[in-house]
């Protein structure tokens, strides 16, 4: 059975649904209600996307009204994984968040945590019997849009790894390679780069799998219409899409997005994918 605690997501629509009630008091912590008897259920799945540390608890909670039932396995599908950015230590006086937060649920003792597209590798290295989904059946859904000669462009160094294997497993597509510098202190983008002299006014597709202000992308957009790119197209896997949408607008044809962190609707910049769909 699985228990949904995002109400508009639900990965996997075959399995049944376990009913249950949850409410914030007013002192701010969350509370969860299970309705459905699982006595006699011996596997749940627990689905959350986590856009607060509240809806963090409220998972932690919800592991603990199942287990009290005696529920044998429990996995749980966290599909944007909270933190993950914050994998290494910059700078002095800051937490190494992600591992805050890996801790945290390895110390609930289930049998599996799936995770979508993971930022790093950092994520599922911390967590006890992760489960990673990578992107590529995403993308394969993308790239059916687009004309056959898309350049794949990787946004920086970071996505290097990931776009080979992309590319890799659609076969005939070319990867272009990019850089960036970030300020740690101040977060600022600057240098921006494209290492290919002339882009012969193809199409290119942008890969990466988080899209928050959309700084990166903007910055890329510059570099890449200087190098005689075609249209230009961006696929990120988690769309938090911090400051809007209107400036990527004017830079994107089309951007597309899964549902891992919210859903999107009416906007015709947008094609949302469901991870229903890809997994």
């Amino acid at each position: 059975m699985i228990l949904n605690l995002t109400n508009t997501f639900n990965p996997f629509p075959e399995i049944e649904e376990i009913n249950f009630k949850s409410f914030t008091f007013s002192g701010g912590e969350p509370h969860i209600k299970i309705i459905t008897d699982l006595t006699d259920v011996d596997n749940v799945m627990i689905t959350q996307r986590v856009n607060s540390f509240n809806d963090f608890g409220l998972l932690l909670l919800a592991i603990d009204s199942v287990k009290r039932f005696g529920v044998k396995n429990i996995d749980v599908f966290i599909p944007y994984f909270p933190a993950a950015r914050q994998d290494r230590l910059m700078m002095n006086g800051e937490p190494l968040s992600l591992k805050v937060y890996t801790e945290i649920l390895n110390l609930s003792n289930i049998s599996c945590v799936h995770v979508y597209d993971a930022h790093s590798e950092v994520t599922p290295a911390l967590l006890n019997n992760c489960v990673n989904y990578n992107n590529h059946s995403f993308i394969s859904e993308v790239i059916k849009e687009l004309e056959a000669e898309t350049f794949l462009i990787s946004p920086d160094g970071g996505a290097l790894k990931k776009i080979y294997k992309v590319a890799s497993y659609l076969e005939e597509y070319e990867v272009v390679e990019a850089s960036k510098s970030r300020d740690v202190k101040t977060g600022k983008l600057s240098g921006f780069q494209v290492y290919k002299d002339d882009l012969e006014g193809r199409d290119c597709l942008v890969i990466d799998d988080i899209c928050d202000g959309g700084g990166t992308f903007l910055g890329l957009a510059k570099e890449l219409k200087k190098k005689n790119a075609g249209k230009l197209y961006l696929a990120v896997s988690h769309g938090i899409f911090s400051k809007g949408l209107e400036a990527l607008g004017e830079c994107y044809s089309k951007i597309y997005v899964t549902n891992s962190f919210k859903d999107i609707d009416g906007d015709h910049l947008i094609k949302q994918i469901k991870i229903s769909a890809l997994l």
